[in-house]
């Protein structure tokens, strides 16, 4: 089960969960499984019938990493608390077939950050052309030797592109040792569309962390993801 729709479903059985640990109806006589009005029981029984501890990660929110910032320029600050789940190490892996793995997401990238078509040329490209190129990439393309098909790789939403930033870090905002090639301190396209125009998409800075919004038809930079949920 796709743990979108566990979560779907996890929050009616919290209901569900809620309901039953107020109203007992077993059989007469039986012994209720956990004591009348105790929600932490029967959330754990909703937890169980979707096959997952109440707890875990599965049956509870996502967490947050950390954003790689280290140094404090006030009390309180990102660089003081660090706050937020911790990097694994190492942090990425060279798959040695033009990818790399995120080992905190598990998103697989595209090794060489600067490519634009499936041709193998470097450069920038408009949304439209990012989305095909990236939509296009296959193995055998790129330095591919990961028998991808097309539809397999695709242009990364803002959120997975945000989480490759390194605040600690800039020109480019990359974890410390990061093992990709070509990367470029500029703007990179995301696929996620401007909600207040859709003539317009965001895109993250890798040079130093920013994220914004620019028309469709501008260029930007492409690296191409696969995996996630």
């Amino acid at each position: 089960m796709r743990r979108k729709e566990q979560r779907s479903m996890l929050a009616l059985a919290i209901v569900m969960a809620f309901v039953v640990g107020v109203f007992w109806a077993g059989p007469v006589g039986a012994e209720p499984p956990f004591e009348p009005g105790d929600p932490c029981a029967g959330l754990q029984q909703a937890a169980d019938a979707l096959g997952c501890e109440f707890g875990e990660p599965d049956c509870t929110v996502a967490p947050v990493e950390k954003t790689g910032q280290t140094t404090s320029y006030a009390t309180g600050d990102d660089g003081d608390l660090k706050k937020g789940v911790a990097w694994p190490n190492p942090r990425f892996t060279d798959n040695l077939n033009g990818t790399v793995t995120d080992n905190l997401t598990g998103l697989i990238w595209l090794k060489q950050a600067n490519y634009n078509s499936t041709t193998g040329s470097t450069g920038t490209a408009t949304w439209g052309e990012a989305l095909s190129f990236a939509n296009d990439l296959s193995d055998g393309e790129c330095g591919l030797s990961d028998f991808s098909v097309d539809g397999d790789w695709r242009l990364p939403n803002v959120k997975e592109l945000q989480s490759l930033i390194d605040y600690g870090n800039y020109n480019p905002c990359l974890p410390t040792g990061h093992l990709f090639s070509g990367v470029q301190s500029y703007y990179y396209w995301s696929s996620t569309t401007h909600a207040d125009g859709p003539g317009a998409a965001w895109y993250v800075g890798l040079g130093h962390g920013g994220v914004n919004t620019t028309h469709k038809g501008h260029h930007h930079y492409v690296w191409p993801v696969r995996g996630g949920e």
